[in-house]
């Protein structure tokens, strides 16, 4: 994965082969299959490269079909779906080998003046006292503080605020899946809205699967869980720098069937709600996990 906002910038730079005809770039990458927020954020500013400045992805909604071989690159094929006065729709397909790995359909509206209210932003820690990510999941996995992070994630910064694990500050029997993090680009990233989507989008699936496991104290990146994204949306809500901290209060209302989902709310250090978004993945229980259901 990118090991520097440069690098991530550069996953965003994607090669224009013919009208609505792109190729993204992979990262130098230990991993075996694509990371589900490369290939979405790909997606959209392949999207966004067909839509004239004046309108502002405000939802997108994707579907992971097949996983993506990270030594070949990904072709992302936009359908202009629609142009209207205020909206304008797109679809994007992604292959490798001839075969569709990815879709995705984007709304991209232009700005208006409306009605204006949300969620207050939830009581948390200053991320400045938050510890890093990477040293959490190292002590979780016993693979020490790196976790690899250096080397996959380096392009975010990622600070944990806090989960409900037994004895959390967000231990809440009627809700017992919920974490939260700040998360912000490890660098200074242009003011394009596009950018700061994008980034976001990628940033968006690297923990929202894992609340839906917190109950159950296995850690996403163990060996008795089978991880994948399967479906991702998100709306945008207001304008937003992903090179600033955001907050990700991530809360999983259900898992069941091998499969759980997972909601995220995106708010500024200030409290602004910028974003939401929703995720189905597969948390198909392996080794001594499975174990327990027989």
């Amino acid at each position: 994965m990118p090991e520097s906002v440069d690098a991530l910038l550069r996953l965003l730079d994607l090669e224009q082969l013919e009208v609505d005809l792109y190729r993204g770039r992979q990262p130098d990458t230990s991993m075996q299959r694509v990371f589900g927020g490369q290939v979405a954020a790909q997606a959209l500013a392949a999207a966004a490269h067909t839509v004239d400045g004046g309108h502002a992805a405000h939802s997108l909604h994707a579907y992971f079909l097949r996983p993506g071989d990270t030594a070949v690159p990904i072709i992302y094929d936009v359908e202009r779906i629609r142009d209207g006065r205020s909206f304008w729709t797109r679809r994007v397909v992604a292959r490798q080998h001839g075969t569709s790995i990815f879709y995705l359909t984007a709304s991209f509206q232009v700005a208006e003046p409306g009605f204006d209210h949300q969620d207050a932003m939830p009581a948390v820690p200053d991320a400045d006292d938050c510890p890093p990510l990477a040293d959490v999941l190292g002590e979780m996995s016993g693979h020490g503080p790196s976790y690899d992070w250096e080397r996959e994630w380096a392009a975010l910064d990622v600070r944990y605020a806090g989960d409900s694990r037994l004895g959390g500050a967000l231990t809440d029997p009627d809700r017992p899946a919920r974490s939260q993090i700040w998360v912000k680009a490890a660098g200074t990233l242009p003011a394009d809205p596009v950018v700061n989507s994008c980034v976001l989008t990628y940033a968006s699936d690297l923990t929202l699967l894992g609340v839906s496991l917190v109950p159950h104290d296995v850690f996403i990146g163990s060996p008795d869980v089978m991880p994948a994204s399967l479906d991702h949306a998100i709306w945008f809500h207001r304008p937003f720098r992903a090179d600033e901290w955001l907050l990700y209060d991530q809360h999983s209302p259900s898992a069941s069937g091998g499969r759980g989902f997972a909601t995220g709310r995106v708010f500024t250090r200030q409290g602004s709600l910028v974003a939401s978004v929703a995720q189905e993945g597969l948390i198909r229980p392996l080794g001594a996990a499975r174990e327990r259901f027989g």
